[in-house]
């Protein structure tokens, strides 16, 4: 096992969780980042840091998704796609695709709020990825993104638009800036972030795929073109598959660094940070647009990420105040009945889901339902990212609904999921039950033999292991029992597992109870 990095190093991941697509900006002495959240509610999570390596999770820019009625039940993979995140006129700006309504943009004049409401910047299917620049030599403004082919039969595309300075409207129908059928080698171009530097403007696109492609760069003196293009990160002989994309920030004393994500199966997109450079003057990159001018040849130097276009496992920190150690929380006494930051429902969340007190512990309804066999389909589940590296998951639970099939549980959600909790029986009775879904299957089964259990709470226990596979186990006051057999953690088709807390009941009248959660923690194994 290498040693563990030093006070002048740190190792990546910088973020070992699924923030997916990360974008970030500076203002000031202050790193701001946000992350796709797709389906999950809030969304467009948002983190901070002074040191690039150490973030924590501040809040959320998008309260609900729109619209509401679309938004009522889970859709995982649909939703915020791939924002972009941007200081621009002393407001903060986010803008990012709905690969089924179009391109989005909320904006704030502090990175905590308030935030507008999602304004529709350019309907259309399968628009996505999109990237603002406001050219402040000439004060004329841009957008870029690109395409989804499950949507629009379009892929491998950057489009390019002229954009209002206010950032409402586009100004022109768009064109291709980027066609990289025309690259030898290039497919699934994506994720671009539209950046101006040293008289150039610049596209940073990840292509070939997130679990197998590379970091492209392109250049070009006019914004519609032509590019050329240079592979400027792979992963080479490192274990960093992909690596994908992410953004481009200069610190106060004008360093640079790029932070992007790998795919890591179960675990999601954690995220990486590389130093960046520019290297010397010289090409020896391609144009496809049109035959490259004398001025392209003989422009200025490409980026140079990492370890010479390689992922660094380890290395020097960034050039900036020594910070605490820090990331985004994961534990919660719930106080107050109310939940951290960090965790999201699977849907637009309705009045009743959580009932706030005056003690500690989360108190959820068991929400009454038709779906009640698959978790995957509620979306009363409160969310949070599973971690990247082993750990164990622990929380109380007390049942407090007395409503035959009323059930209460922490669960650990994919497309296959299983979960570990009580239910109470048709004769008032309370049981210990351990589930589980397949990927293909509609219903879920037991994992583990039903356990008559005494009334009071019960200790539910996760233990994460490599590969995030997963024991359950419980404590009914006797100490930890194991339940069933080793369940390995599936991702949803974009989105990591998920860790969640969920409490439901079967159709019928009235109020069925709650169940109430105490002392979530997560712990390294």
């Amino acid at each position: 096992m290498s040693a563990p990095p030093t006070d002048l190093t740190y190792r990546n991941p910088v973020l070992d969780a699924d923030w997916s697509d990360p974008d970030v900006t500076r203002v000031g002495d202050d790193f701001y980042l946000t992350a796709s959240s797709f389906g999950r509610v809030p969304g467009l999570p948002l983190l901070h840091s002074r040191d690039l390596v150490n973030w924590t999770l501040v809040g959320h820019a998008l309260q609900r998704l729109e619209p509401e009625s679309e938004f009522g039940v889970p859709r995982h993979d649909c939703g915020v796609w791939a924002p972009s995140l941007r200081h621009h006129d002393d407001r903060f700006w986010i803008f990012w695709g709905d690969p089924d309504q179009g391109i989005f943009q909320v904006n704030a004049p502090e990175i905590r709020g308030p935030w507008t409401r999602p304004h529709l910047v350019k309907a259309g299917k399968g628009l996505i990825d999109p990237c603002p620049l406001w050219d402040e030599e000439t004060g004329e403004a841009y957008l870029v993104h690109a395409w989804a082919r499950s949507r629009s039969g379009v892929k491998n595309r950057l489009t390019g638009h002229r954009m209002h300075p206010h950032g409402t409207e586009l100004l022109d129908e768009g064109k291709v800036i980027v066609d990289a059928d025309r690259i030898p080698g290039w497919f699934t171009l994506e994720g671009p972030k539209l950046y101006r530097h040293d008289g150039w403007f610049w596209i940073l696109a990840p292509a070939g795929g997130v679990e197998t492609g590379w970091q492209g760069a392109f250049r070009s003196r006019d914004f519609f073109g032509p590019y050329e293009e240079k592979v400027v990160l792979e992963q080479r002989d490192t274990d960093v598959n992909g690596p994908h994309q992410g953004g481009w920030v200069r610190t106060p004393s004008g360093e640079d660094w790029f932070l992007h994500f790998q795919q890591r199966g179960a675990y999601g997109r954690v995220v990486h940070l590389q130093p960046m450079r520019w290297g010397p003057a010289g090409n020896t990159s391609r144009s496809w647009g049109s035959p490259r001018s004398s001025e392209a040849e003989s422009g200025g130097g490409w980026p140079v990420i990492g370890d010479d276009g390689a992922p660094v496992a380890e290395h020097r920190r960034p050039d900036l105040p020594a910070q605490p150690a820090a990331a985004p929380a994961t534990d919660d006494d719930f106080p107050g009945g109310r939940h951290g930051r960090q965790w999201q429902w699977m849907a637009n969340p309705r009045d009743g889901w959580a009932t706030q007190h005056s003690a500690d512990g989360l108190r959820l309804t068991c929400v009454r339902t038709t779906d009640a066999h698959d978790l995957r389909t509620l979306p009363n589940v409160l969310t949070q990212r599973l971690p990247g590296t082993p750990c164990t998951v622990e929380v109380e639970l007390r049942l407090d609904s007395p409503e035959p099939g009323a059930r209460a549980g922490l669960a650990v959600l994919g497309d296959a999921y299983a979960w570990i909790g009580l239910q109470r029986g048709t004769d008032g009775t309370a049981h210990l039950v351990h589930r589980f879904a397949e990927t293909v299957a509609e219903s879920e089964r037991d994992a583990g033999h039903p356990r008559l259990v005494p009334e009071g709470g019960v200790r539910l226990r996760i233990e994460a292991g490599a590969g995030a596979r997963c024991r359950f186990s419980y404590d009914i006051g006797d100490g930890f029992r194991p339940s069933g057999q080793t369940f390995a953690a599936t991702p949803w088709r974009w989105v990591g597992a998920l860790l969640g807390l969920a409490a439901l009941a079967p159709t019928g009248q009235g109020h069925a109870g709650t169940a109430t959660f105490t002392r979530f923690r997560i712990s390294p194994a």
